[in-house]
């Protein structure tokens, strides 16, 4: 087994393609044809981490966060950074990372945290715009059955809970095929009308090059027509957090009291009580003051995320109560998820849950 192979199970979880445009994701760090020998799963990528994969004999490190988020113009160790990709690249060993594409998956970080909680009825909280798109085609008729199926096979015709949509409509196209052509219907020189089927399906963003790739290799004309448009419809699968609701509400400062001791935070900063009972819950892992204006919209309770600023706890505006668990404490499953998911996929190899450590943030 090579490196590729692992990266393979990973952007099906998390296709790279639902990343924001300014994360760094992908393999980071080492040569994806290299052989496996074994994979350590962390949330940062720091010294110690690396030393770790080498006592496991792991030459892949799957990180959450990228360890290189902007260009390196040096490298001899004065930073962090630095030293530990030249320790990685020393020892061989492989750094991939998954971030923002991980938490733009309906199953990522996000789900995990609505996990951790207990909460139903989940949905995306931010969902990703330009992830649908739609494949118009024309197919002769006796072939239109044949050629959905392929696309249905590649991933197209799924809208939310949905699979094998597809809408036909049934018309006569025309072609002369010239003197270089080989046409696989018709002759050289004469227009040649054929009944044909206008098929359409839509089709998630990262699965284009596959429903391509049976477009084509299904289709038995020499020149295929085709157009792919980009869908405004809201995908439900793809985005940003997730709200969802808890089975039974809860008093407020019970609630904040569960979470603090859920996710092993050293303090829960929040904004003003509201006096009012706890069900409906929205969450984003990491910095995510960007959301609080889509948690109110949502009509949540609370919303639970990191990073927030002084002036943005004000935000709240007795609308719902706002509260920062912390940086790493919001993302600390992740891990725990991606490991549970790649031994379901490799039972041959050793998948190592990192046992460090790595929140710079200390509590007194």
């Amino acid at each position: 087994m090579q490196i590729k192979d692992v990266i393979q199970y990973l952007e099906e979880l998390a296709p790279l393609s639902y990343a924001e445009g300014f994360d760094n994701v992908g393999l980071l760090v080492g040569n994806k044809e290299t052989e496996l020998s074994g994979v350590l799963v962390t949330l940062d990528t720091l010294e110690s981490v690396v030393d770790e994969a080498i006592e496991n004999q792991c030459n892949l490190i799957v990180s959450f966060h990228p360890i290189v988020f902007s260009g390196l113009k040096k490298f001899n160790g004065n930073s962090y950074v630095e030293r530990v990709v030249m320790k990685a690249i020393k020892n061989d060993i492989a750094i991939y990372a998954i971030h923002t594409a991980l938490d733009n998956t309906f199953t990522g970080v996000n789900d995990m945290i609505c996990e951790q909680l207990g909460l139903v009825n989940r949905k995306i909280l931010i969902p990703q715009k330009d992830t649908i798109k739609k494949l118009t085609t024309y197919v002769p008729l006796k072939e239109a059955d044949l050629l959905k199926e392929a696309l249905f096979n590649a991933g197209a015709g799924t809208i939310g809970n949905y699979d094998h949509c597809s809408f036909a409509s049934n018309g006569t196209g025309s072609f002369r095929a010239q003197d270089t052509a080989n046409p696989s219907i018709g002759k050289k020189g004469e227009t040649h009308y054929e009944p044909e089927t206008q098929i359409q399906v839509t089709f998630p963003k990262h699965k284009q090059s596959a429903v391509l790739k049976a477009l084509f290799n299904t289709h038995s004309y020499e020149e295929v027509a085709y157009e792919i448009t980009t869908l405004e419809n809201t995908n439900q699968h793809i985005g940003m957090g997730m709200v969802g609701e808890l089975e039974q509400p809860m008093n407020e400062l019970d609630f904040l009291q569960h979470i603090k001791a859920v996710f092993k935070t050293g303090c829960v900063r929040h904004s003003s009580l509201l006096n009012k009972p706890i069900q409906k819950v929205a969450v984003l892992g990491g910095s995510g003051s960007f959301a609080i204006e889509n948690a109110k919209r949502a009509g949540a309770d609370v919303f639970i995320t990191a990073d927030l600023k002084y002036h943005q706890f004000y935000q709240a505006e007795n609308q719902l109560i706002l509260a920062d668990i912390g940086h790493y404490e919001s993302e600390q499953y992740t891990k725990n998820l991606i490991v549970s998911y790649l031994r379901k996929k490799i039972s041959n190899f050793a998948i190592i849950l990192s046992e460090k450590n790595t929140n710079p943030i200390k509590y007194l």
